[in-house]
């Protein structure tokens, strides 16, 4: 029997927001399916990761383009066409082989979603139900703590993506209305709202409910700043009650034109703000004994209000009274970057913990990366170092990585095979021993094998390769084989590979091999 497709409606990103039901099938289905931009990050994959369980097939459904341009010969059109019916042939694969799928949606699946696209491909030929999800229009309004219509008044749900010229007209002509789709049309939408004269009374809503909220009047937005999950507002109702806007430069706007703000919040000034923020640090662990925690990384712990980072290494700090844990999935790096900063701005002193060290294939990068934003760059963000996993299992084994050596990760998930492909291949060219982080996981197996093979094109048979698992940790095991013997089967996410150059040596003592990669080169 076929398998049953799900539109699954998350609501607008607060993950207490996705319904009891949606939190049902999410944790029930074979697949989850989700959709992100080419940057990998997925908004829905995030709000959906407290409801999935573990062993859950994933189809993560990559947009091949969305604001920028395509050489495609159909244009834009013809290469989202292209994707949608290869998404599709993707999805009905699970189906027919009775396989339920999840397919996340933001909002609700049927509302400005891209789910539409795929039940008009697959809702013909399986069984499909759509479980309804809280709309970002319903979010903005409680956002705003205002009603949006009242008695007989209509709400007109306009595309920013219109042509002013008639985007104005509709304004002129609504009791309230929701403008969508934002980001780059926001220009327009601006001249609209000041055409029609609505400006005055219409407001800015970004991300709604999620930790990184922010409301403005829509004339007070930065036009450069305005992401695609933003919507304008113009109540139909005049607001009887003070709309809370974010930031003291808003605050003070607000207080301008109303007349109800205090008059102490035009007068916040840049260096008041800063003393308020608290500041984010980014810590690594090491790779899992606790003797491998640094003294520094420690007093960092102890001193924070929240600890923030993916479940496995925040269940390794130490619980402390008062102190706040926000645990996500491995995924969503961006997001967990983004929260953090956004609890310093608030004055928070957060700490983000990765495993090993932060800098090495971990949340430093992601949490440097966010705080470019403008919005963040008054945060105060420092980054500790830990014992790196391939220190830890170079120790284990004496010095494999003795003399020049890389670093690479066999994860194709932000990055194409082929240029992971392309790296290894340079640094076996090159005859440097390499650590291989994130070399497997439970579906995805077969880089292993390619690497293996990519390397034996430039190295001997019999060059060593050391293979530690769980290093620092209660299951450890570190062992020394060759390559052409490398069984990819032996390799999970939680082992680490060491590769050895031409100068790499073995040799047996009493407590078993020890390996060195000699600094010195022969004539």
């Amino acid at each position: 029997m076929s398998g049953k497709l799900w539109g699954i409606g998350l609501g607008p990103g607060d993950p207490e927001l996705v319904t009891v039901k949606a939190a049902r099938i999410i944790g029930a289905a074979d697949v989850i399916a989700f959709h992100s931009a080419k940057h990998g990050r997925s908004i829905s994959r995030a709000i959906a990761a407290p409801y999935m369980r573990a062993g859950q097939l994933e189809e993560h459904l990559v947009y091949p383009v969305t604001t920028e341009t395509t050489d495609h010969p159909g244009g834009y059109q013809g290469a989202i066409d292209e994707f949608y019916e290869s998404a599709a042939a993707r999805l009905a694969e699970h189906l027919e082989a009775g396989r339920s799928v999840a397919l996340l949606a933001a909002g609700d699946p049927f509302f400005y979603s891209s789910f539409q696209h795929m039940h008009r491909r697959l809702a013909d030929r399986f069984e499909s139900e759509i479980i309804p999800g809280v709309t970002s229009v319903s979010a903005a309004s409680a956002a705003l703590g205002t009603p949006l219509v009242e008695g007989e008044q209509v709400l007109s749900i306009l595309p920013g993506t219109m042509p002013v010229e008639e985007l104005t007209e509709r304004l002129r002509t609504a009791d309230a209305a929701a403008i969508m789709k934002l980001g780059r049309t926001y220009p327009g939408v601006r001249q609209a709202l000041s055409d029609s004269g609505r400006l005055d009374d219409a407001y800015y809503v970004e991300r709604a409910s999620s930790t990184r909220q922010r409301v403005l009047r829509a004339a007070d937005v930065d036009e450069a700043s305005v992401p695609y999950f933003a919507i304008t507002i113009v109540p139909g109702p005049k607001p009887e009650t003070r709309i809370a806007l974010t930031g003291a430069a808003s605050a003070a706007t607000s207080a301008a034109r109303n007349d109800t703000a205090a008059a102490s919040d035009a007068s916040v000034s840049t260096a008041a703000q800063r003393n308020s923020m608290g500041e984010v640090v980014v810590v690594g662990l090491g790779p899992g004994a606790a003797e491998w925690v640094t003294p520094e990384v420690a007093r960092a712990l102890e001193a924070a209000t929240d600890i923030v980072g993916y479940a496995t290494y925040v269940n390794r700090v130490p619980e402390r009274a008062g102190q706040q844990r926000h645990s996500s999935d491995n995924k969503v790096e961006s997001e967990r970057a983004a929260m953090a900063l956004d609890l310093a701005k608030n004055g928070h002193k957060v700490v983000v913990v990765s495993g090993g060290d932060p800098g090495v294939f971990a949340m430093a990068a992601a949490v440097v990366e966010e705080s470019a934003d403008p919005q963040w760059r008054d945060v105060p963000v420092r980054v500790l170092p830990g014992v790196t996993a391939a220190s830890a299992v170079a120790s284990r084994m004496g010095a494999p990585l003795g003399h020049d050596f890389a670093m690479i990760s066999l994860s194709d998930r932000l990055k194409p095979w082929e240029v992971v492909a392309g790296r290894i291949s340079a640094v076996a060219a090159a005859d440097m021993a390499f650590a291989v982080y994130n070399p497997a996981s439970s579906q995805r197996k077969w880089q292993v094998g390619a690497m293996r093979d990519l390397v034996l094109e430039h190295r001997k048979p019999e060059t060593p390769v050391v293979i530690g698992r769980d290093v620092g940790g209660p299951t450890e095991t570190v062992r020394v084989t060759t390559l052409a013997e490398l069984n990819p089967d032996e390799v999970d996410m939680r082992t680490l590979l060491i590769i050895g150059a031409s100068t790499t040596t073995v040799f047996d003592t009493a407590d078993g091999p020890r390996v060195y990669t000699s600094r010195r080169y022969g004539d």
